[in-house]
């Protein structure tokens, strides 16, 4: 559970007034840095004090040869704002929403850019969907758009590209929150950094309960953890507490840590990437994880899920098994063979992602079967497995 900002407009106050930066106490070299809605906007639009701060900080990042990649939200904040639509007027449906953030992604991209010139600082406008991360080659194409920038020492301005976001099939990346993992992912990042309106992860409620304590590390995004996330706290967001350990459990699993804290800390980006303990810390799986799987994570279709038994759910985890028709309880949603799904225990928990052998139409008709009986039963045969343990990541 999170805790929401008092004044999301002003800028917390810190022990720690220090904006010293070197090469030297760089802890995180490579860094993605997603910074939400609430961390970004005001009930005017845009609040351009605290993208200037920033702005500011990771260009001391920059400075002192480190790599930065912002993802960022507020788009359709801001297109709200420059078409006069407040927070609880009508608009939120899909076409409305699309349309908000065509407006508002040219002077979300302006603001950046004006700001971070001011640093003698150059960006690029990166907007993406699912289908550019989920197919292979472009999923490669844009990772070696993002290497290049770096090299050359651009900016990169990553957003979920909205105006053509299929939100109603639920091809969305949640108000950025897990965009941010994929990116993090795609070019092997130190760190991912979630900037938002909260502290970080609560053991409870803090707004009805006063023992509420911040977790300040997470060894492991667990069902535990998972129960703790509350309801989103941004009018114009569309992630949650929720979205937010999706993105940690993506992220955490190829090896790469998240911090998650208040955005409006006062220097926070900079005390993050020196080591620092604030907000919730998320430790990585140990070692990283090689560079075809953290793709399948990017791939994972939101549509599709395979439920398996506790017999199941053993053998992938504890024994690193492939998946056999055999443990298969469910399959939900439309998918195709080659696309990458989820597979959840029988508590809807996810503990894995996978390419399926089959589709799941198929995978519907030989559930709970004796991997022999395959070929009988559909007329062919991709081979035993419906999720091989080469193209499995346990999440």
């Amino acid at each position: 559970m999170a805790r929401a900002s008092q004044d999301n407009q002003q800028i917390i106050n810190s022990d720690s007034s220090d904006t010293d930066l070197s090469s030297s106490n760089l802890r995180y070299r490579r860094i993605v840095i997603k910074a939400g809605t609430g961390a970004l906007t005001n009930e005017a639009g845009l609040d351009s004090e605290t993208m200037s701060d920033l702005v500011r900080q990771l260009c001391q990042i920059r400075d002192v040869d480190g790599e930065v990649l912002l993802v960022t939200s507020g788009a359709i904040a801001a297109g709200r704002s420059a078409l006069g639509v407040g927070i609880g007027e009508a608009g939120t449906d899909i076409s409305s929403r699309q349309v908000f953030a065509a407006v508002g992604q040219t002077r979300l991209m302006h603001t950046y850019q004006e700001i971070f010139a001011t640093h003698d600082a150059q960006t690029a406008q990166i907007l993406l969907t699912i289908s550019d991360l989920s197919n292979r080659q472009s999923y490669l194409n844009v990772g070696n758009t993002l290497q290049r920038l770096l090299e050359l020492r651009v900016v990169p301005v990553v957003n979920e590209n909205d105006v053509v976001a299929v939100d109603e099939i639920g091809e969305v990346f949640g108000d950025n929150d897990r965009l941010s993992a994929l990116v993090a992912n795609l070019v092997d990042a130190d760190l991912l950094l979630i900037l938002t309106d909260t502290e970080g992860l609560y053991s409870a409620d803090p707004r009805t309960n006063s023992d509420a304590t911040l977790i300040t590390e997470v060894e492991k995004v667990d069902a535990g953890i998972e129960s703790l996330a509350g309801g989103d706290m941004h009018p114009w967001a569309r992630g949650g507490m929720s979205t937010k350990l999706e993105a940690a459990k993506l992220v955490t699993a190829s090896g790469i840590p998240m911090v998650m804290c208040h955005g409006r800390e006062k220097n926070v980006v900079l005390r993050v990437v020196r080591g620092e303990s604030v907000g919730t810390l998320f430790k990585p799986a140990s070692g990283k994880m090689e560079a075809r799987k953290r793709w399948m994570l990017s791939g994972i279709s939101q549509r599709g899920r395979i439920i398996v038994d506790q017999g199941a759910a053993g053998a992938l985890v504890k024994d690193h098994r492939s998946l056999l028709p055999a443990g298969i309880r469910d399959v939900e949603g439309d998918f195709n063979r080659g696309e990458s799904i989820y597979v959840v225990d029988s508590n809807g928990v996810k503990i894995a992602c996978g390419i399926a052998n089959y589709d799941a139409k198929d995978i519907g008709r030989i559930q709970g079967m004796n991997s022999e009986l395959i070929e009988a039963t559909l007329g062919y045969h991709y081979g035993q497995e419906v999720v091989h343990r080469n193209n499995l990541v346990l999440l």
